[in-house]
């Protein structure tokens, strides 16, 4: 028997890029993130959306259109401290809530975002900031 992608499971590419459009939609109206971003939220949308497809066992299109994910060097150009990876972990997880993952999916992509928005973590931590939704245990995914 073969097992299923999240890809396939959640819906493929339209579930995908149901929640891009979600997210963005909350980041669009973050003052913590949006300067990150530009303009025009189309592009950031649809990289997004490929990643996440590609990521979860879909096609490979994040690939042949951007190159390896390489996250990490990706966002160097970013400061993200601990209110950045917050909030985009917050407006994450509700989009997640938007769109009507299901779970064992809903879980397994949960964690994912938990674990890698904290590996992209760039700037130390201030002295008594909250860490609420920081994960017991960081991830180090090998994404390039």
């Amino acid at each position: 028997m073969q097992s299923r992608t999240t890809y396939e499971i959640v819906g493929g590419r339209e579930t995908f890029a149901k929640l891009a459009k979600a997210f963005y939609a909350r980041v669009d109206k973050e003052p913590v993130l949006r300067g990150m971003y530009p303009e025009s939220l189309e592009r950031p949308i649809t990289t997004l959306t490929l990643f996440l497809i590609q990521f979860f066992g879909g096609p490979a299109e994040y690939n042949e259109k951007q190159g390896q994910p390489r996250l990490k060097m990706r966002h160097a150009r970013f400061k993200i401290g601990q209110a950045e990876r917050d909030a985009w972990l917050t407006h994450m997880l509700a989009a997640i809530e938007e769109i009507g993952i299901q779970e064992p999916s809903k879980s397994l992509m949960a964690q994912y975002f938990k674990d890698t928005s904290a590996f992209l973590i760039n700037q130390p931590e201030e002295k008594g900031a909250p860490d609420t939704l920081r994960p017991t245990t960081p991830g180090t995914y090998p994404l390039g």
